[in-house]
């Protein structure tokens, strides 16, 4: 059986990319990461589609990991409470303060010794399934190709046995509209409902306190793009509607 690990956030991004794992018949471990976020609903809504998936019939072993006493004093308006998130597209300058340093390192980090670990264990070779894509790529330089090519030749010299890892990022040239319509094949092969999983996601950066999305700012507007492409109705609740 093919084995992966997945940084999965609880975003329509990584569940895409979990959805894909399944339908492409990986038996998934998946690490999400509390940093203080103020989206941590996120991380709510994952444990629910976990939640989901087991009672499908599909079992993903899901490590909570609480990071938030180092990174909750990172520059980052995502994280930063006297810093406000900014409404907009994400091509925008403004947007570069939803930057969070280093972010994808640390993570990829600590995914990365964990599949080293299972390879290791189990005797198999281990891929890394991040849901990075195009969209991210102008704001965000810890989520492109180059970053992760030279992240993978360091980590490779840097341990034994790194000939068992490799990276899965399917979507790295693809948008948010692609995910969207990927993962309801998937759910289309998995027999799971589609609605039900996108509800159990939040991609808003700046979510009111019992969980709606803000609507405006530049994750909202990609997400609602995507769903408007795709026909479907976006299932999370937003402000004002």
């Amino acid at each position: 059986m093919k084995r992966a690990v997945i940084s999965v956030s609880g975003g329509m991004d990584s569940t895409g990319l979990l959805l894909n794992l399944l339908r492409e018949g990986y038996k998934v471990d998946a690490i999400s990461f509390n940093y203080g976020q103020k989206h941590s609903v996120e991380i709510e809504r994952l444990n629910k589609n976990i939640d989901y998936l087991k009672s499908n019939g599909y079992n993903v072993e899901l490590k909570n990991l609480d990071l938030s006493q180092v990174m909750k004093s990172f520059n980052s308006s995502l994280i930063d409470e006297s810093l406000d998130v900014p409404s907009g597209v994400y091509d925008s300058e403004n947007m570069k303060s939803t930057v969070v340093p280093n972010r994808n390192a640390i993570f990829s980090a600590i995914t990365y010794g964990y599949a080293l670990s299972i390879s290791t264990k189990e005797n198999c070779n281990v891929d890394i399934a991040l849901g990075v894509h195009s969209g991210d790529h102008t704001i965000y330089p810890d989520c492109r190709e180059d970053f992760f090519t030279a992240l993978n030749y360091a980590f490779k010299i840097g341990n034994w046995g790194s000939e068992k890892v490799g990276y899965y990022l399917p979507y790295m040239k693809e948008n948010k509209f692609f995910i969207l319509k990927d993962a309801k094949i998937s759910c289309e092969k998995l027999n799971l409902d589609f609605t039900t999983v996108f509800k159990n996601t939040n991609t808003c950066y700046n979510p009111s306190k019992d969980g709606k999305s803000c609507g405006k700012c530049g994750s909202c507007n990609e997400r609602l793009e995507a769903f408007l492409f795709l026909g479907e109705k976006d299932p999370v609740e937003y402000l004002g509607v």
